[in-house]
C-alpha cells in the first residue's frame, strides 16, 4: 500500500494496520481498503484519484460548516475557523423547544478557532449569527443512572426472549400482550426492569427471515408480536367473525415447543390483513376517537413511515413474483430509491396495501406502548429495555429508504477471535460516519429516538461499534476496521437519555477498543458483565469485586444458560454443528469440570446457596447452581441484575448458538408454561425471592 492510500484510508476514518486478539499487527490488502473507499464514496482507483478524494476529505473538515455541533455542558462551544470571524461578535442562541428566551453569547477568538458560552440546561439549539445558523447539541455530563430513574441504588430485573413468552390464544408466538403481563407479575415480585430481545421490523413478505438482529429497520417494528386478542376487539372484530380455520391453526401452533415462524407469520399477517379488511375504511375516513389516533399517528410518522409502507408494499410485489428479487438492488431503476419514478406511482395503485403497513406498524407501537405503561403502573422503576441492534439487512427498509446514509456495499461483522478464527460476516450494514457527520447526526439522533419512544432503558448491541466496527466490502471475505466519532455520538446518546429518562447499557464484549469501557463509564453508560467472563487467573471474581458501572447478568442470549454450562450443553451443541470435532471436543470438557469446581468453590467463598457446606453437584444435579449463579450475580456491586427467564426457570438450552443456521433452533424456543403458571412454580418463586432479598439488603 503506497503513501497516498495509507493516508486516504486514515483521512476517512479506516484502519489499514490493526492488533489481533492475540496482539498481532495486522495489514489490511489494499483491494480491501479500495473496495472499502468506494462504498464510503471515495474513489480510490489511481494515486491521482486518491490525491482527489484526500482533497476531498480535507475540504469537508476545513472549510465546510458542520451540520451540528455537539458539546457539554459548562464547556464552551468551539466554532470552526471556517466562519472566519474575528471574535466579539454577537450569536443568538435558542432552545428548540422555544419554551425560554433567546441567549445573547460573544464570540471569543481562541487561535485557530472561536468560542462562546453555552447555555446551562442540556438540549437541542438553534445558534443564529448572522447569515450563518447551525443545530448545537448541548449532552448532560453523563447519561440517567440507575439510581435517578428508580430512585434505588441496586435495582434488578429479568430478560426475555419476547417470542418465546406463551400466553392463552397467543398462536404459538410471544406477544406484547404478553410482554405486559410478564412486566406486571415481575414488577410484584419487585423487579425495575425487563430486557427485551430486538423488537424491530422485520420482513412481511418473508415469513423465512426471523431473526431480530438483522432487521429490515430499527426505526419501526415488528406487527407479528400485535397483542390480536385485545386489538381485534378494540378495533370492534369479533374473533367469532375470524375464520374458523385460523384459528384452528393458532392453536396447533400453540402448543408446540418451538417457534413455526413460516406458519405462525403467515397466521399473524393473515388475521392483520382481516382485521384491516373490516376496520380499514372506518379507521381512514371515521371522526371516532380511534380513527382520530390512527390519522395522528400516520402524520407524525411522515416520510420514514411513508417510505417503509411503500418497501413493504413493494417488496411483497417483487419478490411474491419473483424469489431472485428480494433484494432492491434488483428492482430497477424505476424502484431503486425512494424518490425513483415508479415508487409513487406504484403508492397510488395500490394505496390500500401501503396504508395496510401503516395500520400493522400504528397496532404495534399502541401494543408496545401499552407494555410500557403496564410496567410503569406496576411499579417498575424503568420498565422495558429495548434492545437495539447494531444493523440492518442490506436489502431492508432502512437501506432502500435512507442510502444516503448507509455503507451501502459493505457488511458488518467481527475479526477473526478466540471463539471464530475466521471472523464473522453478519450481512447487515449501518450508518456511514461520513455521511453520520454531513447529515447532523439526524440519522443516530433518529435512532435513538426511536428505540426509547416506548422503554426507560435501552441495550445497544455491540456498542464497540460507536468507536469503530469491522466492515467487509461487498465480494470480501477480509475486513477492515471503520472509526466512528465515538465522542459526538456518546454525547449525544447521554443527551437522549437524559430527554428520556433512561438508563442506556452497552454490550461492551468481545475485543474491546482500549479507552472505550473507560469513556462510556465517563458517559454513564453502563457495560455489560456475564458471569462466564468475571474470571482472573483462572478464578471467578466475588462479587464484590464486579464493576459497579455494569449492567450484571448470569448469561445473554448467545451464552449457555446456568443449567446448560454445568451440564456441558453448550459444548454438545458445538460438537453437533460442527464447530469442534468429537475428539477435540474431550479437552474441552475436561476444561469444564475443572471450571465447575472453580465456580462451586466462588460460591462457597461468597457464602451463597448450599456451596459453603456441600460438594459441588454432579453435572447432571443442576438446580443448586443455578440458585446460587442468580444469588451471587444478585449480590454485586453492579446497580443492575438482570437474570434472563431460562435461568430463572433452570432451563439447559440457549436461544442462540452463534454461527450456526440451520444446526441449532436460533431464536425459536418457547418458554416451558404460560408466564403466570411458570412463575408461579417453587423453583422460580425461590429463585425471583432470591433475587429481591439480595438486591434490596444494605
Amino acid at each position: 500500500m503506497n503513501e497516498v492510500l495509507r493516508q486516504l484510508a486514515e483521512a476517512a476514518g479506516l484502519l489499514p494496520h490493526w492488533q489481533n486478539f492475540e496482539g498481532e499487527e495486522q495489514i489490511v490488502d489494499k483491494e480491501v481498503v479500495c473496495a472499502m473507499l468506494a462504498a464510503m464514496q471515495l474513489d480510490a482507483s489511481s494515486d491521482a484519484a486518491c490525491r482527489a478524494s484526500l482533497a476531498e476529505l480535507q475540504r469537508e473538515r476545513e472549510e465546510t460548516l458542520p451540520a451540528l455541533l455537539v458539546a457539554e455542558v459548562g464547556e464552551s462551544l468551539r466554532l470552526p475557523a471556517a466562519l472566519g470571524l474575528g471574535g466579539g461578535e454577537q450569536l443568538t442562541l435558542t432552545a428548540e423547544t422555544g419554551d425560554s428566551a433567546p441567549l445573547m453569547q460573544t464570540v471569543r477568538a481562541q487561535g485557530d478557532h472561536y468560542e462562546c458560552d453555552l447555555p446551562t440546561g442540556p438540549g437541542y439549539y438553534q445558534l443564529q449569527l448572522g447569515d450563518f445558523a447551525v443545530r448545537v447539541a448541548v449532552a448532560p455530563h453523563r447519561c440517567c443512572s440507575v439510581p435517578d430513574v428508580t430512585g434505588k441504588a441496586k435495582a434488578w430485573g429479568l430478560a426475555a426472549q419476547l417470542y418465546a413468552l406463551r400466553a392463552a390464544k397467543d398462536g404459538g408466538l410471544g406477544t406484547f400482550g404478553a410482554l405486559a403481563e410478564l412486566a406486571q407479575l415481575a414488577a410484584a415480585r419487585g423487579a425495575d426492569a425487563l430486557a427485551i430481545s430486538p423488537v424491530h421490523a422485520l420482513f412481511a413478505a418473508d415469513v423465512h427471515h426471523h431473526s431480530p438482529y438483522s432487521p429490515s429497520s430499527r426505526l419501526f417494528l415488528n406487527p407479528l408480536y400485535v397483542d390480536l386478542t385485545t386489538a381485534l376487539p378494540e378495533l370492534g372484530i369479533a374473533l367469532t367473525e375470524i375464520d374458523r380455520t385460523l384459528l384452528q391453526e393458532a392453536q396447533a401452533l400453540e402448543a408446540a415447543p418451538l417457534v413455526n415462524w413460516p406458519r405462525v407469520a403467515t397466521l399473524r399477517w393473515r388475521l392483520l390483513r382481516l382485521a384491516w379488511q373490516q376496520s380499514g375504511a372506518a379507521l381512514c375516513q371515521g371522526t371516532t376517537p380511534l380513527a382520530r389516533e390512527f390519522q395522528r399517528f400516520r402524520k407524525a410518522g411522515g416520510r420514514a413511515l411513508e417510505d417503509h409502507a411503500r418497501f413493504e408494499a413493494l417488496h411483497g410485489h417483487h419478490y411474491g413474483q419473483d424469489a431472485g428479487k428480494w433484494h432492491w438492488q434488483s428492482w430497477g431503476e424505476r424502484y431503486a430509491t425512494p424518490e425513483a419514478p415508479g415508487v409513487a406511482t406504484f403508492a397510488a395503485e395500490h394505496a390500500d396495501e401501503v396504508t395496510f403497513h401503516i395500520f400493522a406498524q400504528w397496532l404495534a407501537d399502541r401494543d408496545m406502548a401499552a407494555a410500557q405503561d403496564a410496567a410503569e403502573r406496576a411499579g417498575m422503576g424503568i420498565g422495558l429495555i429495548a434492545d437495539l441492534a447494531v444493523g440492518t439487512d442490506s436489502g431492508g427498509s432502512h437501506a432502500w429508504s435512507f442510502q444516503r446514509d448507509m455503507l451501502i456495499g459493505a457488511a458488518v461483522g467481527a475479526p477473526p477471535d478466540l471463539l471464530n478464527k475466521h471472523g464473522q460476516n453478519w450481512g447487515l450494514t449501518t450508518f456511514s460516519p461520513r455521511a453520520l457527520q454531513q447529515h447532523g447526526f439526524q440519522p443516530f439522533i433518529d435512532l435513538l429516538r426511536a428505540s426509547l419512544r416506548h422503554a426507560r432503558g435501552l441495550r445497544i448491541d455491540h456498542v464497540l461499534g460507536l468507536r469503530r466496527l469491522w466492515v467487509i466490502p461487498d465480494g470480501f471475505d477480509d475486513g477492515i476496521y471503520l472509526q466512528y466519532p465515538l465522542p459526538e455520538l456518546l454525547r449525544l446518546v447521554a443527551l437522549e437519555s437524559w430527554r428520556h429518562q433512561a438508563v442506556i447499557c452497552g454490550e461492551d464484549l468481545g475485543t474491546v477498543p482500549p479507552g472505550l469501557r473507560e469513556a462510556l463509564m465517563a458517559e454513564g453508560i453502563l457495560g455489560m458483565r456475564v458471569l462466564w467472563f468475571e474470571r482472573e487467573h483462572g478464578l471467578f471474581i466475588e462479587p464484590a469485586r464486579w464493576s459497579d458501572a455494569a449492567m450484571a447478568v448470569t448469561t445473554t442470549h448467545d451464552l449457555p444458560t446456568v443449567a446448560g454450562w454445568w451440564r456441558g450443553r453448550d459444548i454438545d451443541w458445538r460438537v453437533q454443528a460442527g464447530h469442534v470435532g468429537a475428539t477435540d471436543s474431550e479437552p474441552l470438557r475436561e476444561e469444564r469440570a475443572a471450571d465447575r469446581i472453580a465456580l462451586w468453590n466462588a460460591f462457597a467463598y461468597a457464602n451463597v446457596g448450599t456451596a459453603a457446606s456441600a460438594a459441588p453437584p454432579a453435572p447432571e444435579m443442576t438446580a443448586p447452581v443455578v440458585d446460587a449463579a442468580i444469588e451471587f450475580v444478585g449480590r454485586t456491586a453492579a446497580p443492575l441484575t438482570i437474570v434472563p427467564l431460562e435461568d430463572i426457570a433452570g432451563l439447559e438450552e440457549q436461544p442462540n448458538l452463534p454461527g450456526t443456521t440451520d444446526q441449532h433452533p436460533n431464536w425459536r424456543r418457547r418458554l416451558p408454561a404460560p408466564t403466570a403458571e411458570l412463575l408461579q412454580q417453587p423453583a422460580c418463586e425461590r429463585r425471583l425471592e432470591l433475587l429481591q432479598r439480595v438486591r434490596t439488603q444494605p
